[in-house]
């Protein structure tokens, strides 16, 4: 091979470098971008907005550190930051928005014992806290 012909190679091997690099890149910041979507977690006929709002009515807070909701820095349950990234709930069930549903209006039918009382909290505020929940990533 020439000088000529291998400054040619050179050339268009650097050239194919840098667009895998780039198309790598773009696939990285893309999948980046998807992680910082909306929560994955979605509620039919849920309300995000009205959850927070019930959050702060119900006295959530008392118990909860709740990223997004004023006053909410209590010590007494876990804190609530990163829901949408969880596991489980309390350890026991899966972090489904079914399963949070229930437990929101029930969490002594789910866990007896729990210290974490029934409220009272109807299905739809259940769902429009779930909905809240999940958006905490």
């Amino acid at each position: 091979m020439r000088t000529n012909e291998r400054t040619v190679a050179t050339r268009i091997g650097w050239a194919l470098a840098l667009t895998i690099l780039a198309a790598g890149a773009s696939i990285l910041t893309a999948c980046r971008q998807s992680a910082n979507a909306e929560p994955v977690q979605m509620i039919p006929g849920a309300d995000a907005q009205r959850g927070a709002a019930d959050i702060a009515a119900i006295g959530c807070g008392t118990c909860h550190m709740i990223p997004g909701i004023k006053d909410a820095e209590g010590l007494v349950g876990p804190p609530l930051e990163h829901w949408s990234r969880r596991t489980y709930i309390a350890g026991e069930v899966p972090n489904t928005p079914a399963m949070l549903i229930r437990w929101i209006e029930t969490p002594q039918a789910i866990e007896p014992g729990t210290a974490m009382p029934n409220l009272g909290v109807t299905e739809q505020r259940a769902r429009d806290i779930a909905a809240y929940l999940y958006t905490l990533r």
